[in-house]
């Protein structure tokens, strides 16, 4: 048989057909998409932002977390380091990487959030750290206020504090001046591991200097474990909710006007950040939601929340 009767037999099988992009989507790659994009929306990073971090194209990215993108362990490693979580977290099994840790999980498997939480409260006691109720006898006199930018925690963490009469402190401008420069400097400059050392200096500062203060916190704190744990054990926590269109709107009443440059875009952005924090900011000793109030209202609602909480006596207005 020659090279033309060869050629010809080969053409004459029958071709597969080409599979849709549901048949080539595996459930593993479909599933670490999904952890992709929860982790970036988490940590409030764009997908362009997450692609440079990684030293990989955009397009790869975002072949990845739509789980079309049979991405390379050193490109997943990289994604993984963008993230700033470990591979294992990225693929989805934290709890491999001792037999305690399995043993451990099996207990922990399929609990619910109550008892995940009395689990953790508890192992807090144990070891000396975590939100542990009683356990810092100044956290009731720490009111720390929690939730994306623009649900109001500087305007009334302010009016809350000298309502109480207690000191109020914008944890973001106590890191900017341990840093000695801007938040966006301290990213770019040093990126962001270094940001969570100077939020984590700034916020024992705080709890060490002052007894009794009301702390406006940044909106990403609760995507470091160990400095939302520090907070979650030394003050009592309040989640100020706001409704996503609030959020925008307040921001640029502030007189920034970066979200309006691309509203759809950065609402949908805000809304994938607010969905992925939720969670964590959910853990907080109390919740109030902003929207439903002007900020005269809201302020008289929340003082008299948090009044109630710490047992005093609410002033009249």
């Amino acid at each position: 048989m020659d090279a033309a009767d060869s050629g010809l037999m080969a053409t004459a099988r029958p071709v597969d057909p080409v599979p849709t992009d549901e048949e080539v989507r595996n459930p593993f790659l479909v599933a670490l998409g999904e952890r992709v994009r929860t982790l970036r929306s988490r940590r409030g990073m764009t997908r362009k932002a997450v692609a440079v971090a990684a030293d990989v194209s955009e397009r790869h990215l975002a072949n990845l977390e739509y789980g079309t993108g049979n991405a390379s362990i050193l490109v997943l490693l990289q994604v993984a380091q963008a993230l700033h979580c470990s591979l294992a977290e990225l693929l989805g099994d934290v709890s491999t990487s001792s037999p305690e840790w399995l043993l451990i999980r099996e207990l922990l498997e399929g609990r619910g959030e109550g008892d995940l939480r009395r689990v953790r409260v508890a192992i807090g006691g144990l070891l000396g750290g975590g939100a542990v109720p009683g356990g810092d006898p100044g956290r009731s006199s720490r009111i720390a206020l929690i939730g994306l930018r623009g649900a109001g925690k500087s305007t009334l963490g302010q009016r809350l504090a000298d309502d109480l009469g207690f000191a109020f402190i914008e944890l973001s401008r106590e890191i900017e001046k341990f840093a000695g420069c801007s938040i966006n400097e301290i990213h770019s400059l040093y990126g962001t591991p270094a940001y969570r050392r100077y939020e984590r200096r700034a916020l024992e500062e705080a709890i060490q200097i002052y007894p009794e203060v009301v702390i406006a916190t940044p909106g990403g704190l609760v995507s470091d474990a160990a400095n939302f744990n520090l907070l979650l054990s030394h003050c009592t926590t309040v989640w100020l909710q706001a409704d996503p269109a609030d959020h925008m709107g307040r921001v640029a009443a502030q007189g920034d006007m970066r979200p309006m440059a691309a509203s759809r875009e950065a609402m949908d952005d805000l809304k994938r950040i607010l969905a992925g924090r939720s969670a964590f900011y959910s853990k907080a000793d109390m919740s109030f939601n902003t929207s439903a109030y002007s900020l005269n209202d809201a302020f008289l609602a929340l003082r008299s929340q948090v009044r109630e909480r710490l047992g005093l006596v609410t002033k009249h207005a």
